[in-house]
């Protein structure tokens, strides 16, 4: 059917697969009471969609000619803009600006904006990214994932990493409150009072988190945290931690001392893909609500902070919610690394060539 369709496609307009829901549940002989409290709209909205459907049939559930002036921008003057958008670049400017590109085709500013805003180009923005290297990516991707999603018995899946060199800084000068209707302010610019590292581990289970803060982060130190969870596990219970491949984490004594503890399984995540490790997630919580605008006049003063935001989120913990398979993350990765070589396909081909001469 036509409107299940419509509300099928992924690519269907919000407001166009909107409309055939109401009309499909109006099919189902639902009133428009009880479908405007299923779809959380008014009744008003179910009736005029719903008559319109009987009017007009699918045709109906689209807008209709908004009033107004005709539209005086032609589709090839939009083309040429979002054709320099997206392939060309200014003389002097890695980018463009909307003045910039408004003087190069003799449109307004706000024009410019609004095709931009249109197609959702955003020239003054980027994004970073890291497609790993790592040659077991796939099994490393397929063994972790598998412990997110199907976690084995009698056993505790933690994930562990580090985040160092946290530095404990204070503003130079008092920092103004938030009052009504203005902003928190404080300076640019700080004091520094030196630095630690937090050992954590998170429970995928249960959303609790271990940590203990050290004020280096060689292998002694993360050989005194491992101690620090088979202290706080239970003997019966076997522990599967998920490591990033840090070499602190490698060295001979973490490996000796592992070898006698055999409940110890370790998972490694890929390199460049720490965003498997769960606990990486946690870490960005405690910049946000802790670290990035708190003034800590002393490393023990971080420290105390630190530890009182742990407990205070292990009194209500909360697991992150993993949705994505293996397969799903394996193929979103080659559609990246596909379209990032496709998008440089010439010049790397042209290495290639120059190497071979």
């Amino acid at each position: 059917m036509e409107l299940e369709r419509i509300v099928r496609q992924s690519r269907s307009a919000r407001s166009a697969a909107f409309r055939a829901r109401i009309v499909l549940e109006c099919a189902r002989g639902a009133s428009n009471a009880a479908v405007a409290a299923k779809l959380h709209t008014t009744g008003f909205t179910v009736g005029l969609w719903r008559n319109r459907f009987i009017a007009e049939g699918i045709a109906g559930l689209g807008d209709e000619p908004r009033p107004g002036a005709p539209r005086e921008i032609g589709d090839e003057k939009i083309e040429r803009v979002v054709r320099l958008t997206l392939e060309k670049t200014p003389r002097g400017a890695t980018h463009w600006s909307s003045r910039m590109l408004a003087a190069r085709t003799g449109l307004s500013q706000s024009t410019i904006s609004r095709i931009w805003r249109a197609f959702g180009l955003k020239p003054h923005r980027t994004e970073g990214f890291q497609l790993s290297s790592d040659p077991l990516l796939i099994d490393k991707v397929r063994d972790i994932v598998g412990l997110y999603l199907d976690p084995p018995h009698h056993a505790l899946v933690l994930c562990v990493d580090e985040k160092s060199q946290i530095q404990a800084l204070s503003r130079t000068q008092p920092v103004l409150p938030m009052r009504v209707g203005q902003l928190e302010r404080r300076t640019h610019d700080y004091k520094r009072h030196g630095v630690t590292s937090l050992f954590a581990a998170l429970d995928i289970a249960t959303g609790n988190v271990l940590g203990k803060c050290y004020r280096r982060h060689h292998s002694v130190e993360f050989l005194d945290f491992l101690k620090k969870i088979d202290a706080a596990v239970p003997a019966g219970l076997d522990i599967h931690l998920v490591l990033d491949n840090y070499g602190t984490h490698k060295t001979a004594l973490v490996r000796r001392w592992l070898q006698k503890q055999p409940r110890y399984h370790l998972h490694f995540t890929p390199t460049h893909a720490s965003w498997l490790n769960q606990v990486e997630r946690w870490f960005a919580l405690l910049t946000q609500r802790q670290i990035k605008r708190g003034s800590h006049t002393s490393v023990q003063e971080l420290e105390a902070a630190i530890h009182e935001f742990i407990a205070v989120h292990n009194q209500q913990p909360k697991p992150f919610r993993w949705t994505q398979s293996a397969d799903q993350i394996l193929a979103s990765i080659a559609r990246f690394a596909t379209a990032t070589l496709a998008a440089h396909a010439p010049s790397f081909m042209q290495e290639i060539n120059d190497s071979g001469d």
